[in-house]
């Protein structure tokens, strides 16, 4: 039985990629931004995995440890990383929540910077530290944008950490996050980012922006599913941190001493850490289902080239946002937004919520706001189905 993944070849190579989502046949779907729809060469290699699963493993032991370095080595190369910096994390919020441990915070004092902007579940996060006395400082928004200055205002000597979304998941902006980082930087402050909304969707050098930390989940805009993530940490910071928790992910070697047969030893067990991300925040098992999906999708969104994708998203974006206003909803993103999210106010969303779902379009609908967030099978076929249905 194969255990490989699927094939990359016979996809289709042409925008937009609909022969390779199912979706298209159930809805029209403008709601990328919540969980990207599976690709039938996805599907197919979390097929394959659970055909290997269902057999017993036996006939090839070391599939999933390949697939796993195969998929952390291609996330790597998406965000310009090393392998050795990149952590399998549960969530993007698992991975904030790590680094925020391993500063040693709120215990060590000082305080951290955010903004309005940033995921809800973060701004929980640090509004519960806050409560626990640290110093929490928030940038809010202008014209849906954060502004450096305003950021850098907030930052002093004490600060410990800036915490950011690359790309909000309000409104799709984006920071300059090379910016952010030199200014941080210039105060002995680090800089954590959320790229959830942002890897496979924008291109991202991690080397190039000089970002301490950013950390992102897979089922966006990566094409995976849901219960893994990935955290990189820039490898000099490595030894700077502690380890917030200790499972058997993190060690290179193990010896027993205390069964037939073991080397004598005082020791029950005796381990060795990794040097590497892993080695300092890496816990217990992964979903190797969600491996297996990203092994097919990270190597054909390289296949087919983050700048590219960005390419075809464009006009689709800025025609909503010429058009969306003229039918009364109020813009919330930048115009000069070239990020994969679009975003919109309107007061009452209750019957338009309703008008959509008739019409089965499928774009998100919170109170008071609409957010639209098309992908590589999207084109302006989708946008004029919304733009009638919203009529």
């Amino acid at each position: 039985m194969a255990v490989g993944t699927a094939s990359i070849v016979g996809a289709s190579t042409a925008f937009p990629f609909k022969q390779q989502f199912p979706v298209v046949y159930a809805e029209t779907c403008l709601n990328n931004a919540r969980w990207h729809p599976l690709s039938l060469g996805a599907r197919k290699a979390i097929t394959n995995y659970l055909d290997y699963k269902a057999s017993g493993g036996g006939n090839a032991p070391q599939y999933s440890a390949q697939q796993q370095d195969k998929v952390k080595q291609l996330y790597a190369n998406l965000i310009g990383a090393k392998a050795s910096e990149v952590s399998f994390v549960p969530s993007t919020l698992a991975g904030e929540n790590l680094i925020v441990s391993s500063l040693g915070l709120p215990a060590s004092g000082g305080n951290i910077v955010t903004d309005a902007l940033h995921f809800e579940g973060s701004l929980y996060l640090y509004g519960e530290l806050q409560r626990q006395g640290l110093d929490v400082r928030m940038v809010k928004p202008k014209n849906g944008r954060i502004e450096l200055d305003d950021v850098e205002k907030q930052i002093d000597k004490n600060t410990k950490l800036v915490a950011l979304s690359l790309v909000s998941m309000i409104n799709g902006f984006q920071h300059d996050l090379r910016a952010v980082c030199e200014r941080a930087h210039a105060h002995g402050a680090y800089v954590f980012a959320d790229i959830v909304q942002a890897a496979g969707a924008v291109p991202i050098d991690v080397r190039a922006c000089g970002v301490d930390f950013c950390a992102g989940a897979s089922y966006k805009w990566l094409m995976g599913d849901m219960g893994l993530g990935f955290l990189y940490v820039r490898e000099d910071l490595l030894d700077r941190l502690r380890r917030p928790q200790y499972g058997y992910r993190q060690l290179s070697e193990m010896e027993y001493h205390a069964f037939p047969y073991d080397t004598p030893g005082d020791k029950v067990l005796e381990c060795k850490q990794k040097p590497d991300a892993a080695g300092h925040f890496e816990v217990g098992t992964v979903s190797n289902t969600t491996v297996a999906a990203l092994s097919f999708s990270l190597e054909w969104l390289q296949q087919i080239g983050v700048p590219a994708i960005k390419a075809h998203r464009q006009p689709l974006i800025q025609r909503l946002q010429k058009e969306l206003p003229a039918l009364g909803f109020e813009p919330m993103t930048p115009l000069e937004s070239t990020s994969p999210l679009v975003a919109f106010a309107i007061r009452d969303t209750k019957k338009l919520a309703k008008k959509l779902t008739a019409a089965k379009i499928d774009i998100a609908v919170y109170p008071h706001r609409i957010r639209v967030s098309p992908s590589l099978y999207n084109d302006q076929n989708d946008v004029d189905a919304l733009l009638h249905s919203l009529q």
